[in-house]
């Protein structure tokens, strides 16, 4: 389980799930078929070295990224790519011009998707994360004004982004993906909070989500993941927890909600959805990805 004073790092906790999902999008990527493209994902995997450049060399075969699940792995993160680009290309397209991405990772949006001018994209995450993306990035310019905002999101994270020129009068365009299940339930719902006193109407917001496993599945899971030595690798960092749906929070503090099962957005793309009973299964049959536009 995280601790309160834990850091990212790129090969270990937190920061080895943000590079797992960009070797993702990178094999993702390079499919005949892409169902999204991140063009700058591989240069994170190069840059970390080892398993992750073989990886995206067509080595590495005993990688997780290589195993069954790993495949309905690398499927999930084309399809939740391709969604929030189109999330964010539909706010940008309304009008919004200022973009935040809670726990931003390594994620490259700011570089790739063509913005309209006067865009300001705001990246808040731990100082470490932002100086890794800054220097495997530093010969490649973003297609956007690029704020970076270092702040744990368990800290004063509305204040932090306030200061970075952040403006509360104008609507804004949020994004949490692949954040909520590392935060207890008390933190997703100040994270909502947040967004929520922050935003004017006409603002946008978008988040995945996972309902809770089964607690002794989750338990086995955990145990199981330490048991093999990969303590910090993925269930022993999150939180088996939801404070509440994000559709019908936002619904009702007059939000349009809308959430996508990932299981219709696989077959939506012509991605297969794992089986039932398989690992990958436990995923897509949890998660859903949730976007919303405050009304007047």
């Amino acid at each position: 389980m995280r601790s309160d004073d834990d850091s990212w790092d790129i090969t270990t906790g937190v920061g080895s799930t943000a590079l797992f999902v960009a070797a993702a999008r990178a094999l993702e990527a390079q499919k005949y078929d892409p169902v999204a493209v991140d063009e700058f994902a591989e240069l994170f995997c190069r840059a970390a070295g080892g398993p992750w450049a073989e990886l995206v060399d067509g080595g590495a075969p005993d990688h997780t990224l290589r195993s069954e699940f790993g495949v309905d792995f690398v499927n999930f993160q084309g399809v939740r790519t391709r969604y929030f680009d189109a999330y964010l290309g539909r706010a940008a397209h309304a009008g919004v011009r200022q973009v935040v991405l809670l726990a931003a990772g390594l994620d490259s949006r700011a570089y790739r998707l063509n913005w309209p001018a006067d865009t300001v994209v705001y990246e808040l995450d731990q100082p470490r994360v932002l100086e890794f993306k800054r220097a495997v990035l530093a010969d490649h310019a973003p297609k956007a004004e690029r704020r970076e905002v270092a702040v744990d999101l368990r800290q004063d994270w509305p204040a932090a982004l306030r200061d970075a020129g952040f403006d509360t009068g104008a609507p804004a365009a949020w994004l949490a993906e692949g954040l909520l299940i590392y935060l207890p339930a008390a933190a997703q719902r100040a994270l909502f909070e947040g967004i929520d006193a922050l935003s004017v109407p006409g603002s946008h917001a978008a988040v995945e989500e996972a309902t809770p496993m089964d607690p002794d599945v989750f338990a086995a899971k955990r145990e199981q993941e330490r048991a093999a030595g990969a303590e910090g690798t993925f269930f022993t960092l999150v939180h088996n927890e939801q404070h509440e749906p994000a559709e019908q929070w936002f619904g009702a503090r007059g939000w349009r909600a809308a959430g996508t099962p990932l299981s219709r957005c696989l077959f939506m793309h012509g991605r297969p959805v794992p089986p039932p009973g398989s690992e990958a299964a436990l995923m897509t049959d949890t998660i859903s990805l949730v976007s919303a536009v405050k009304q007047a």
